[in-house]
């Protein structure tokens, strides 16, 4: 296959690809919160407990998350998808009406979520046209009650359905 069909046929092939949904948030040192949708979050290492996603260079929420040092990355419950998309817009202000409360290391957990996993940013590496953000790991829970949201050929669904 040339260079060209892999380009072509990139996008629509990984949408064949099931992913989690998460959304990272953080807040910088006046206590604005800041956070995006990512659906490229992976576990890393469980000795050191690690984790990581990736954001695009272009993205303009990723220099914040990247100046508190800290994020949580809430894992959506099946029923947030909507919550999803707003985190995924450009030019909002998604914070606006979501329930969350500061977890210890001052990221914001979203309430009603999967699970939430409070992390330090210890890495960040450019990766193509993305970066990397490697998280270690300070706490986590999955407060139980809820389904994952998961994101497959271009759609939110839960795990069963």
């Amino acid at each position: 296959m040339s260079a060209t069909a892999v380009a072509e046929s990139f996008r629509a092939v990984l949408g064949h690809f099931c992913s989690g949904v998460v959304i990272v948030t953080a807040c910088d040192a006046a206590g604005t919160p800041t956070g995006m949708t990512v659906g490229s979050f992976t576990s890393i290492s469980l000795e050191p407990p690690l984790v990581g996603f990736y954001a695009a260079h272009t993205s303009s929420t990723l220099p914040g998350i990247l100046a508190a040092e800290r994020f949580c990355a809430n894992v959506l419950a099946a029923e947030q998808h909507e919550l999803a998309r707003a985190f995924a817009a450009r030019g909002a202000d998604r914070f606006a009406g979501v329930d969350w409360a500061p977890g210890p290391n001052g990221a914001p957990r979203l309430t009603g979520a999967h699970a939430w996993i409070d992390c330090r940013v210890a890495e960040r590496r450019a990766i193509g046209d993305h970066d990397l953000v490697v998280g270690a790991v300070e706490a986590l829970a999955a407060p139980g009650g809820s389904e994952p949201l998961v994101f497959h050929r271009a759609r939110f669904h839960g795990l069963r359905g």
